[in-house]
Protein backbone atom coordinates (compact mmCIF):
# COMPACT_ATOMS: atom_id res chain seq x y z
CA UNK A 1 0.00 0.00 0.00
CA UNK A 2 3.15 2.60 0.62
CA UNK A 3 2.71 5.33 3.07
CA UNK A 4 -0.91 6.01 4.02
CA UNK A 5 -0.53 9.95 3.06
CA UNK A 6 -0.02 8.40 -0.59
CA UNK A 7 -3.63 7.55 -0.52
CA UNK A 8 -6.32 9.74 -1.68
CA UNK A 9 -9.20 10.81 0.57
CA UNK A 10 -11.77 8.32 -0.83
CA UNK A 11 -9.06 5.82 -0.90
CA UNK A 12 -8.35 5.72 2.40
CA UNK A 13 -11.87 5.47 3.01
CA UNK A 14 -12.37 2.64 1.09
CA UNK A 15 -9.33 1.02 2.75
CA UNK A 16 -11.23 1.68 6.05
CA UNK A 17 -14.11 0.41 4.79
CA UNK A 18 -12.47 -3.06 3.66
CA UNK A 19 -10.26 -3.13 7.62
CA UNK A 20 -6.83 -2.58 5.88
CA UNK A 21 -6.45 0.61 7.88
CA UNK A 22 -8.06 1.91 10.87
CA UNK A 23 -8.92 5.09 11.80
CA UNK A 24 -6.65 5.54 14.04
CA UNK A 25 -4.08 4.31 12.32
CA UNK A 26 -4.61 6.77 9.75
CA UNK A 27 -4.62 9.60 12.10
CA UNK A 28 -1.86 8.82 14.40
CA UNK A 29 -0.19 8.83 11.08
CA UNK A 30 -0.86 12.07 9.70
CA UNK A 31 -0.25 13.59 13.80
CA UNK A 32 3.11 12.35 13.34
CA UNK A 33 3.95 14.40 10.12
CA UNK A 34 1.93 17.57 11.55
CA UNK A 35 4.66 17.30 14.36
CA UNK A 36 7.90 16.72 12.01
CA UNK A 37 6.73 19.37 9.52
CA UNK A 38 4.23 21.87 10.31
CA UNK A 39 7.18 24.80 11.44
CA UNK A 40 8.34 24.06 8.07
CA UNK A 41 5.38 24.72 6.25
CA UNK A 42 2.99 26.67 8.32
CA UNK A 43 0.00 24.28 7.88
CA UNK A 44 -1.87 24.46 11.08
CA UNK A 45 -2.46 27.20 13.76
CA UNK A 46 -4.11 24.42 16.18
CA UNK A 47 -3.61 20.76 16.23
CA UNK A 48 -6.66 19.05 17.86
CA UNK A 49 -4.82 15.82 18.87
CA UNK A 50 -6.86 14.20 21.62
CA UNK A 51 -9.86 14.98 19.99
CA UNK A 52 -8.64 13.76 16.71
CA UNK A 53 -7.94 10.23 17.78
CA UNK A 54 -10.91 9.93 20.31
CA UNK A 55 -13.34 10.31 17.49
CA UNK A 56 -11.12 7.67 15.02
CA UNK A 57 -11.78 5.45 17.98
CA UNK A 58 -15.13 5.63 17.74
CA UNK A 59 -15.41 5.73 14.19
CA UNK A 60 -13.02 2.17 13.95
CA UNK A 61 -15.50 1.14 16.53
CA UNK A 62 -18.36 1.88 13.85
CA UNK A 63 -16.61 -0.05 11.41
CA UNK A 64 -15.81 -3.00 13.52
CA UNK A 65 -19.85 -3.51 14.47
CA UNK A 66 -20.30 -3.33 10.20
CA UNK A 67 -22.22 -0.20 10.48
CA UNK A 68 -23.37 1.51 7.48
CA UNK A 69 -20.56 4.19 7.20
CA UNK A 70 -20.76 7.76 5.76
CA UNK A 71 -18.65 8.61 2.58
CA UNK A 72 -15.74 9.85 4.07
CA UNK A 73 -15.87 8.10 7.37
CA UNK A 74 -12.33 7.90 9.51
CA UNK A 75 -11.18 10.44 6.53
CA UNK A 76 -8.52 13.07 8.17
CA UNK A 77 -9.48 16.53 7.33
CA UNK A 78 -9.01 20.10 8.60
CA UNK A 79 -10.76 23.22 9.01
CA UNK A 80 -9.70 26.66 8.00
CA UNK A 81 -9.55 28.93 11.18
CA UNK A 82 -12.21 31.17 9.98
CA UNK A 83 -14.68 28.57 10.88
CA UNK A 84 -15.65 27.52 14.01
CA UNK A 85 -15.62 23.93 15.79
CA UNK A 86 -17.07 24.15 19.23
CA UNK A 87 -14.73 23.91 22.26
CA UNK A 88 -12.14 24.63 19.82
CA UNK A 89 -9.59 27.71 19.23
CA UNK A 90 -10.60 29.90 16.57
CA UNK A 91 -8.29 32.85 16.25
CA UNK A 92 -9.33 34.11 12.77
CA UNK A 93 -5.77 34.65 12.25
CA UNK A 94 -5.66 37.46 14.59
CA UNK A 95 -4.15 38.25 17.72
CA UNK A 96 -7.38 40.06 18.95
CA UNK A 97 -8.88 36.30 19.41
CA UNK A 98 -5.72 34.47 19.83
CA UNK A 99 -7.68 32.67 22.88
CA UNK A 100 -11.10 32.72 21.91
CA UNK A 101 -12.85 29.41 21.66
CA UNK A 102 -15.91 28.53 19.82
CA UNK A 103 -19.16 27.75 21.24
CA UNK A 104 -21.00 26.44 18.42
CA UNK A 105 -20.20 24.46 15.42
CA UNK A 106 -20.76 25.92 11.70
CA UNK A 107 -23.42 23.53 10.26
CA UNK A 108 -21.41 23.17 7.30
CA UNK A 109 -18.41 22.03 9.61
CA UNK A 110 -21.44 19.69 11.47
CA UNK A 111 -21.87 18.34 7.44
CA UNK A 112 -18.57 17.36 6.85
CA UNK A 113 -18.21 15.65 10.40
CA UNK A 114 -21.15 14.06 10.36
CA UNK A 115 -19.82 12.89 6.20
CA UNK A 116 -17.27 10.55 8.31
CA UNK A 117 -14.22 13.16 8.44
CA UNK A 118 -12.19 13.77 11.30
CA UNK A 119 -10.61 17.06 11.85
CA UNK A 120 -7.10 17.55 12.98
CA UNK A 121 -7.43 20.49 13.55
CA UNK A 122 -7.53 24.30 12.26
CA UNK A 123 -5.65 25.52 9.29
CA UNK A 124 -3.51 28.66 9.10
CA UNK A 125 -5.53 32.15 7.93
CA UNK A 126 -3.93 35.91 7.58
CA UNK A 127 -6.17 38.38 9.97
CA UNK A 128 -10.01 38.14 8.53
CA UNK A 129 -9.14 36.48 5.54
CA UNK A 130 -8.30 39.69 3.54
CA UNK A 131 -4.90 39.08 2.27
CA UNK A 132 -3.99 36.64 -0.46
CA UNK A 133 -1.13 35.79 1.70
CA UNK A 134 -1.23 33.57 5.02
CA UNK A 135 0.63 35.57 7.23
CA UNK A 136 -0.11 35.85 11.56
CA UNK A 137 1.28 35.60 14.55
CA UNK A 138 -0.66 33.45 16.01
CA UNK A 139 1.43 30.48 14.23
CA UNK A 140 3.65 29.87 11.10
CA UNK A 141 3.39 31.67 8.32
CA UNK A 142 1.96 29.24 5.21
CA UNK A 143 4.18 28.35 2.85
CA UNK A 144 4.33 26.31 -0.58
CA UNK A 145 6.42 22.86 0.05
CA UNK A 146 7.79 23.11 -3.20
CA UNK A 147 9.94 26.09 -2.26
CA UNK A 148 9.75 26.89 1.28
CA UNK A 149 10.84 30.23 1.02
CA UNK A 150 7.96 31.32 -1.21
CA UNK A 151 4.31 31.94 0.46
CA UNK A 152 1.03 29.00 -0.25
CA UNK A 153 -0.90 32.29 -1.04
CA UNK A 154 -3.64 32.84 0.62
CA UNK A 155 -6.06 33.04 2.62
CA UNK A 156 -6.59 29.30 2.83
CA UNK A 157 -2.78 29.17 2.63
CA UNK A 158 -2.81 26.74 5.17
CA UNK A 159 -5.37 23.82 3.86
CA UNK A 160 -3.53 24.09 0.57
CA UNK A 161 -0.41 23.69 1.64
CA UNK A 162 -1.75 21.29 4.31
CA UNK A 163 -3.10 18.88 1.72
CA UNK A 164 0.22 19.63 -0.61
CA UNK A 165 2.37 18.74 1.88
CA UNK A 166 0.51 15.29 3.02
CA UNK A 167 -0.31 16.20 6.17
CA UNK A 168 -3.85 15.57 5.33
CA UNK A 169 -5.61 14.34 2.09
CA UNK A 170 -8.54 17.30 1.91
CA UNK A 171 -9.35 20.35 3.90
CA UNK A 172 -11.61 23.13 3.77
CA UNK A 173 -11.21 26.06 2.83
CA UNK A 174 -13.36 29.67 1.55
CA UNK A 175 -13.39 31.86 -0.88
CA UNK A 176 -14.06 35.80 -1.02
CA UNK A 177 -11.79 36.32 -3.85
CA UNK A 178 -9.93 33.96 -4.77
CA UNK A 179 -8.96 32.50 -1.21
CA UNK A 180 -9.22 28.81 -2.57
CA UNK A 181 -7.99 29.15 -5.71
CA UNK A 182 -4.83 31.23 -5.31
CA UNK A 183 -3.20 28.68 -2.85
CA UNK A 184 -4.64 25.70 -4.57
CA UNK A 185 -2.05 27.20 -7.84
CA UNK A 186 0.41 28.49 -5.30
CA UNK A 187 0.97 24.33 -4.01
CA UNK A 188 -0.34 22.55 -6.80
CA UNK A 189 -3.28 21.22 -5.40
CA UNK A 190 -6.88 21.30 -6.77
CA UNK A 191 -8.68 23.73 -5.26
CA UNK A 192 -12.73 24.37 -6.20
CA UNK A 193 -14.33 27.63 -5.26
CA UNK A 194 -18.24 26.85 -5.18
CA UNK A 195 -21.43 28.12 -6.61
CA UNK A 196 -23.10 30.71 -4.88
CA UNK A 197 -25.71 28.86 -2.16
CA UNK A 198 -23.82 25.98 -2.85
CA UNK A 199 -22.74 25.42 0.88
CA UNK A 200 -24.35 27.05 3.95
CA UNK A 201 -22.22 29.32 5.53
CA UNK A 202 -24.32 29.47 8.77
CA UNK A 203 -25.31 30.34 11.22
CA UNK A 204 -23.00 33.12 12.21
CA UNK A 205 -21.52 34.35 8.35
CA UNK A 206 -23.59 37.33 6.90
CA UNK A 207 -22.39 38.57 3.41
CA UNK A 208 -24.35 40.75 1.74
CA UNK A 209 -22.66 40.75 -1.59
CA UNK A 210 -22.75 37.55 -1.28
CA UNK A 211 -18.53 36.76 -2.21
CA UNK A 212 -17.77 34.33 0.34
CA UNK A 213 -18.38 30.60 -0.19
CA UNK A 214 -16.50 27.18 0.74
CA UNK A 215 -14.83 24.91 -0.84
CA UNK A 216 -12.37 21.77 -1.28
CA UNK A 217 -8.71 21.86 -1.23
CA UNK A 218 -7.54 17.89 -2.67
CA UNK A 219 -5.31 16.44 -4.74
CA UNK A 220 -8.03 14.99 -7.31
CA UNK A 221 -10.96 16.03 -8.29
CA UNK A 222 -12.90 13.03 -7.38
CA UNK A 223 -11.77 13.98 -3.56
CA UNK A 224 -12.95 17.56 -4.18
CA UNK A 225 -16.28 16.53 -5.30
CA UNK A 226 -16.80 13.98 -2.54
CA UNK A 227 -16.50 16.90 -0.37
CA UNK A 228 -19.45 18.49 -2.24
CA UNK A 229 -21.12 15.74 -1.93
CA UNK A 230 -21.14 15.40 2.16
CA UNK A 231 -20.95 19.44 2.66
CA UNK A 232 -23.45 20.82 -0.15
CA UNK A 233 -26.75 22.10 0.77
CA UNK A 234 -28.46 25.30 2.41
CA UNK A 235 -28.42 25.69 6.00
CA UNK A 236 -31.18 26.40 8.36
CA UNK A 237 -31.54 30.51 8.04
CA UNK A 238 -29.78 31.06 4.45
CA UNK A 239 -30.77 33.84 2.24
CA UNK A 240 -30.06 32.07 -0.97
CA UNK A 241 -29.15 28.60 -2.13
CA UNK A 242 -28.07 26.51 -5.40
CA UNK A 243 -30.79 24.39 -6.66
CA UNK A 244 -29.93 21.08 -5.50
CA UNK A 245 -28.89 18.07 -7.60
CA UNK A 246 -31.67 15.34 -9.05
CA UNK A 247 -32.40 13.34 -6.21
CA UNK A 248 -30.27 10.49 -7.59
CA UNK A 249 -27.21 12.49 -8.62
CA UNK A 250 -23.75 13.28 -7.22
CA UNK A 251 -20.99 14.91 -7.45
CA UNK A 252 -18.81 12.63 -7.21
CA UNK A 253 -20.48 10.58 -9.92
CA UNK A 254 -20.59 13.80 -12.33
CA UNK A 255 -16.64 13.11 -12.57
CA UNK A 256 -17.07 9.62 -14.38
CA UNK A 257 -19.31 10.66 -16.94
CA UNK A 258 -17.72 12.66 -20.13
CA UNK A 259 -18.42 15.92 -20.67
CA UNK A 260 -19.63 16.34 -24.27
CA UNK A 261 -18.22 18.89 -26.89
CA UNK A 262 -18.12 21.72 -25.21
CA UNK A 263 -17.80 25.68 -26.39
CA UNK A 264 -15.10 27.28 -23.77
CA UNK A 265 -14.38 31.00 -23.84
CA UNK A 266 -10.63 31.81 -23.23
CA UNK A 267 -8.71 34.82 -22.15
CA UNK A 268 -5.41 35.49 -20.36
CA UNK A 269 -4.63 39.71 -20.02
CA UNK A 270 -5.17 40.78 -16.93
CA UNK A 271 -7.36 44.25 -16.63
CA UNK A 272 -6.32 45.08 -13.38
CA UNK A 273 -3.59 47.88 -14.14
CA UNK A 274 0.14 47.23 -13.58
CA UNK A 275 -0.70 43.44 -13.58
CA UNK A 276 1.58 41.61 -16.00
CA UNK A 277 1.43 37.89 -17.29
CA UNK A 278 4.35 35.51 -16.42
CA UNK A 279 5.92 34.09 -19.59
CA UNK A 280 5.64 30.58 -18.15
CA UNK A 281 1.78 31.04 -16.79
CA UNK A 282 0.67 32.13 -20.55
CA UNK A 283 2.56 29.01 -22.07
CA UNK A 284 0.76 26.96 -19.17
CA UNK A 285 -2.53 28.55 -20.68
CA UNK A 286 -1.76 27.98 -24.19
CA UNK A 287 -0.87 24.19 -23.67
CA UNK A 288 -3.91 24.15 -21.68
CA UNK A 289 -6.18 25.55 -24.60
CA UNK A 290 -4.16 23.35 -26.93
CA UNK A 291 -5.09 20.04 -24.75
CA UNK A 292 -8.80 21.23 -24.27
CA UNK A 293 -9.02 21.36 -28.29
CA UNK A 294 -7.64 18.34 -28.88
CA UNK A 295 -10.22 16.86 -26.47
CA UNK A 296 -12.86 17.78 -28.67
CA UNK A 297 -14.16 21.20 -26.96
CA UNK A 298 -14.42 24.70 -29.34
CA UNK A 299 -11.96 27.12 -27.50
CA UNK A 300 -12.83 30.63 -29.02
CA UNK A 301 -10.30 33.94 -27.60
CA UNK A 302 -12.45 36.28 -25.73
CA UNK A 303 -11.16 39.69 -24.30
CA UNK A 304 -11.84 39.80 -20.42
CA UNK A 305 -15.35 40.01 -19.46
CA UNK A 306 -15.29 42.88 -17.41
CA UNK A 307 -13.10 46.08 -17.04
CA UNK A 308 -10.93 48.10 -14.15
CA UNK A 309 -13.72 49.44 -13.32
CA UNK A 310 -14.86 46.00 -11.79
CA UNK A 311 -12.22 45.80 -9.37
CA UNK A 312 -13.07 49.70 -8.41
CA UNK A 313 -16.21 48.70 -7.13
CA UNK A 314 -15.12 44.91 -5.71
CA UNK A 315 -12.37 46.65 -3.47
CA UNK A 316 -14.99 49.10 -2.21
CA UNK A 317 -17.13 46.21 -1.38
CA UNK A 318 -13.81 44.26 0.51
CA UNK A 319 -13.01 47.10 2.24
CA UNK A 320 -16.66 47.77 3.86
CA UNK A 321 -15.76 44.26 5.08
CA UNK A 322 -13.12 45.40 7.38
CA UNK A 323 -15.43 47.93 8.46
CA UNK A 324 -17.45 45.79 10.80
CA UNK A 325 -14.79 43.46 11.80
CA UNK A 326 -16.26 42.29 15.79
CA UNK A 327 -13.14 44.01 17.49
CA UNK A 328 -13.59 46.34 20.36
CA UNK A 329 -12.48 50.54 19.39
CA UNK A 330 -9.46 49.84 22.14
CA UNK A 331 -8.31 46.62 20.22
CA UNK A 332 -8.23 48.12 16.98
CA UNK A 333 -4.57 49.61 17.04
CA UNK A 334 -3.90 45.74 17.95
CA UNK A 335 -4.68 44.72 14.18
CA UNK A 336 -2.42 43.57 11.27
CA UNK A 337 -0.71 47.33 9.05
CA UNK A 338 -3.13 45.88 6.42
CA UNK A 339 -5.96 45.16 8.34
CA UNK A 340 -6.28 48.67 9.79
CA UNK A 341 -5.57 50.16 6.36
CA UNK A 342 -8.28 48.50 5.11
CA UNK A 343 -10.66 49.23 7.76
CA UNK A 344 -9.64 52.91 7.31
CA UNK A 345 -10.18 52.81 3.50
CA UNK A 346 -14.08 51.56 4.59
CA UNK A 347 -14.91 53.71 6.89
CA UNK A 348 -13.75 56.91 4.50
CA UNK A 349 -17.21 55.82 2.54
CA UNK A 350 -20.26 57.54 2.43
CA UNK A 351 -23.13 55.98 2.85
CA UNK A 352 -24.00 56.49 -0.71
CA UNK A 353 -20.76 55.31 -1.72
CA UNK A 354 -21.04 52.05 0.17
CA UNK A 355 -24.03 51.73 -1.43
CA UNK A 356 -23.21 52.88 -5.24
CA UNK A 357 -20.10 49.61 -4.51
CA UNK A 358 -22.95 47.05 -3.23
CA UNK A 359 -24.66 47.96 -6.45
CA UNK A 360 -21.90 48.18 -9.15
CA UNK A 361 -20.55 44.75 -7.59
CA UNK A 362 -23.77 43.47 -9.04
CA UNK A 363 -24.63 45.00 -11.75
CA UNK A 364 -20.91 43.88 -12.95
CA UNK A 365 -22.11 39.99 -12.18
CA UNK A 366 -24.99 40.71 -14.39
CA UNK A 367 -22.94 41.83 -17.40
CA UNK A 368 -20.66 39.24 -16.88
CA UNK A 369 -23.05 36.27 -16.57
CA UNK A 370 -24.98 37.79 -19.77
CA UNK A 371 -21.36 37.81 -21.80
CA UNK A 372 -20.67 34.68 -20.69
CA UNK A 373 -23.69 33.44 -21.41
CA UNK A 374 -23.35 31.47 -24.71
CA UNK A 375 -20.08 29.61 -23.25
CA UNK A 376 -19.81 26.48 -21.11
CA UNK A 377 -16.87 27.09 -19.75
CA UNK A 378 -14.11 29.77 -19.26
CA UNK A 379 -10.43 29.06 -19.44
CA UNK A 380 -8.00 31.60 -17.87
CA UNK A 381 -5.01 31.98 -15.48
CA UNK A 382 -5.50 31.81 -11.58
CA UNK A 383 -2.60 34.20 -10.42
CA UNK A 384 0.06 36.31 -12.60
CA UNK A 385 3.15 34.50 -11.46
CA UNK A 386 4.06 31.60 -9.46
CA UNK A 387 4.32 31.33 -5.69
CA UNK A 388 5.66 34.79 -4.25
CA UNK A 389 8.78 35.10 -2.09
CA UNK A 390 7.75 35.17 1.51
CA UNK A 391 8.35 39.21 2.11
CA UNK A 392 7.65 39.92 -1.40
CA UNK A 393 4.19 41.84 -0.72
CA UNK A 394 6.48 44.60 1.51
CA UNK A 395 5.62 46.44 4.60
CA UNK A 396 3.30 49.25 3.23
CA UNK A 397 -0.10 48.25 3.05
CA UNK A 398 -1.59 50.31 0.20
CA UNK A 399 1.44 48.68 -2.05
CA UNK A 400 0.90 45.51 -0.37
CA UNK A 401 -2.71 45.74 -1.52
CA UNK A 402 -1.96 46.76 -4.97
CA UNK A 403 0.23 43.81 -5.43
CA UNK A 404 -2.01 41.76 -4.31
CA UNK A 405 -4.51 42.65 -7.01
CA UNK A 406 -1.86 42.49 -9.42
CA UNK A 407 -0.84 38.93 -8.69
CA UNK A 408 -4.44 37.31 -8.05
CA UNK A 409 -5.93 39.30 -10.88
CA UNK A 410 -8.28 36.75 -12.53
CA UNK A 411 -9.96 35.46 -9.46
CA UNK A 412 -12.22 37.72 -7.22
CA UNK A 413 -14.72 38.18 -10.68
CA UNK A 414 -16.17 35.24 -10.63
CA UNK A 415 -17.42 35.60 -6.46
CA UNK A 416 -19.49 38.37 -7.95
CA UNK A 417 -21.00 36.55 -10.50
CA UNK A 418 -21.06 33.60 -7.99
CA UNK A 419 -20.32 30.97 -10.88
CA UNK A 420 -18.26 27.93 -9.78
CA UNK A 421 -14.73 28.31 -10.54
CA UNK A 422 -11.86 25.30 -10.05
CA UNK A 423 -7.95 26.11 -9.85
CA UNK A 424 -6.50 22.74 -11.18
CA UNK A 425 -2.36 22.19 -10.96
CA UNK A 426 -1.75 21.43 -15.09
CA UNK A 427 1.57 23.05 -14.87
CA UNK A 428 4.69 23.59 -13.65
CA UNK A 429 7.24 26.34 -13.78
CA UNK A 430 11.16 26.04 -15.12
CA UNK A 431 12.06 26.17 -11.48
CA UNK A 432 9.45 23.05 -10.67
CA UNK A 433 6.61 25.54 -9.30
CA UNK A 434 3.19 24.98 -9.74
CA UNK A 435 1.17 26.56 -12.10
CA UNK A 436 -2.26 26.74 -11.96
CA UNK A 437 -5.26 26.94 -14.25
CA UNK A 438 -9.09 28.36 -14.02
CA UNK A 439 -11.49 26.32 -15.03
CA UNK A 440 -15.07 28.44 -14.70
CA UNK A 441 -18.74 26.62 -14.84
CA UNK A 442 -22.31 27.71 -15.27
CA UNK A 443 -23.67 29.14 -12.28
CA UNK A 444 -24.64 25.98 -10.39
CA UNK A 445 -22.69 24.25 -12.76
CA UNK A 446 -20.61 22.17 -10.44
CA UNK A 447 -21.36 18.79 -12.04
CA UNK A 448 -20.97 19.69 -15.51
CA UNK A 449 -17.38 21.33 -14.22
CA UNK A 450 -16.12 18.50 -12.25
CA UNK A 451 -16.88 16.44 -15.10
CA UNK A 452 -14.89 18.73 -17.68
CA UNK A 453 -11.74 18.99 -14.68
CA UNK A 454 -11.74 14.91 -14.40
CA UNK A 455 -11.21 14.96 -17.99
CA UNK A 456 -8.59 17.20 -17.97
CA UNK A 457 -7.30 15.39 -14.98
CA UNK A 458 -7.54 12.19 -16.76
CA UNK A 459 -5.22 13.45 -20.11
CA UNK A 460 -2.60 15.38 -17.76
CA UNK A 461 -2.48 13.88 -14.58
CA UNK A 462 -0.74 15.69 -11.71
CA UNK A 463 -1.06 13.00 -8.51
CA UNK A 464 2.44 11.84 -8.73
CA UNK A 465 3.62 15.06 -8.80
CA UNK A 466 4.82 15.60 -5.27
CA UNK A 467 7.18 18.47 -3.59
CA UNK A 468 10.10 16.99 -1.46
CA UNK A 469 8.68 16.99 1.47
CA UNK A 470 6.07 14.36 0.67
CA UNK A 471 8.82 11.71 0.93
CA UNK A 472 10.47 12.64 4.62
Amino acid sequence: MGQLHELSALEQAAAIKARRVSPVELVTHYLERIERHNDEVGAFATVTADAALEQARVAEQHVMAGDRLPLLHGVPTAIKDLSNIAGVRTTFGSGVFRDFVAEQTDEAVEKLLSGGAISLGKTQTPEFGFPCWTINDVGPTARTPWDTSRLASGSSGGSATAVASGLVSIAQGSDGGGSVRSPASACGVVGLKTSRGRITNGPLRVDPAGLGVWGPLARTVRDAAAFLDVTAGPGRSDPYWAPPLRDDATFLAACAREPGRLRIARYADPVVPGAELAPEVRAAWEQTSQLLESLGHRIEDIPAPYGPEAMDSFVGVWTLGATTLPVPDEQIGQLAPLTRWLREQGLRLSGQQAMQSLVATGQTGRRVLETLLPYDAVLCPVTTDVARPVDWYGDDPAEDFERQKRYSAYTSIYNVTGQPAMSLPTHHSSDGLPIGMMLVGRPAGEEALLSLASQVEAHLPWRDRKPPIWSR
